[in-house]
């Protein structure tokens, strides 16, 4: 054999037995993780649907691994600071984040201004929960149907206004949707989170809100605001005798509302299969199960390559939506 192809003969050699190195660490890192704790962003305050929700399961997967999963809570910038966090940190899995269907939102009405990018920075997890929203409106609002809701705001183009968590958020992009498929003139009206729109609302401030059930069930049966249908194709366990928007006369209009979990991109494989195995087994867990029905809430438990699907289904869908009602991010 001559020196040259000794030489290339050695090359391969040592490149597979790189490779191969390289291949058993991280399969032996996977096996091993999590050797300490998690650390799980939250990109909103305490207190909140999202909060709730993950302080569920967090401990749950704490037994699960031996391990402590740290709730961390980064408010602000309508989850861009949290999300720009993990999209930092190291991609080992120890740093994982929670999203929400207004990230996709966000996604859409502000392309290429945010700190990072929830497909190309992100390794999809999977997706936690799915559940609708509930239309209400205040009392004073005449309408008692969504037929008669979209009536009023062709009468009066303009007049009836709905609030939402903030500009590009899922709940402006609900009434967005409505109003682009109703033919109808709806005002939006931004607050720095869902809470004060809601607490307006209450106040006869603005006309309506997309609410999630949790919140605004105690309110319908106090009879401080009054449902007109929930955004979901079909009607929600939550709220059967309440129909759907859709099913209410707006063909195509749906809108759901969801949480789901992703790591920093280059995360190996085998961690994030880990961790969607560990999320997925909690979801099961018949305590849990309970706990999430009774708020109307769908688990789903998705493998990460459905999840990314689902970002990317999402983000298409919203843009079409920002094009076509003219939505300009802040």
């Amino acid at each position: 054999m001559c020196a040259g192809s000794t030489l290339r003969a050695l090359v391969a050699t040592f490149s597979f037995l790189g490779m191969f190195a390289a291949s058993l660490s991280t399969s032996v890192f996977a096996q091993e993780f999590p050797a300490r704790p998690v650390r799980f962003l939250i990109p909103l305050a305490p207190g909140g649907g999202v909060d709730i929700a993950v302080r569920a399961i967090a401990p749950r997967l704490s037994a699960l691994w031996g391990q402590v999963v740290v709730v961390d809570n980064r408010p602000g910038g309508t989850g861009a600071i949290a999300l720009d966090t993990a999209a930092r940190a190291q991609p080992d899995g120890y740093t994982i984040a929670l999203i929400t269907g207004t990230h996709t939102a966000r996604e859409a009405t502000h392309a290429g201004r945010l700190p990072y990018d929830l497909v190309k920075d992100f390794s999809p997890v999977t997706q936690l929960t799915r559940q609708s929203y509930v239309l209400v409106v205040h009392p004073s609002v005449s309408a008692k149907s969504i037929p008669e809701l979209i009536a009023l705001a062709k009468s009066r183009p303009g007049s009836l206004t709905y609030g939402s968590a903030g500009q590009g958020s899922l709940q402006h992009l609900s009434g967005a949707l409505l109003g682009v498929l109703a033919g109808a003139d709806l005002l939006h009206v931004a607050y720095k989170g869902g809470g004060p729109a809601l607490a307006d609302l209450l106040g006869g401030q603005i006309s309506m809100v997309f609410a999630t059930p949790l919140e605004s069930v105690p309110y319908i049966k106090a009879n401080r605001l009054r449902p007109l249908g929930v955004t979901s194709s079909k009607r929600s366990p939550a709220m059967p005798d309440l129909p759907s928007i859709a099913e209410a006369g707006v063909a195509g209009y749906e809108v759901i509302n969801w949480y789901g979990v992703v790591a920093p991109a280059a995360t190996p494989k085998a961690v994030v299969d880990k961790l969607f195995r560990g999320m997925v087994e909690v979801l099961r867990m018949p305590d849990i199960v309970e706990r999430f029905k009774g708020d109307g809430v769908e688990l789903v438990g998705s493998a990460p390559g459905e999840f990314r699907e689902h970002i990317q289904a999402e983000i298409a869908k919203w843009r079409r939506v920002v094009k076509v009602a003219g939505i300009e991010g802040n």
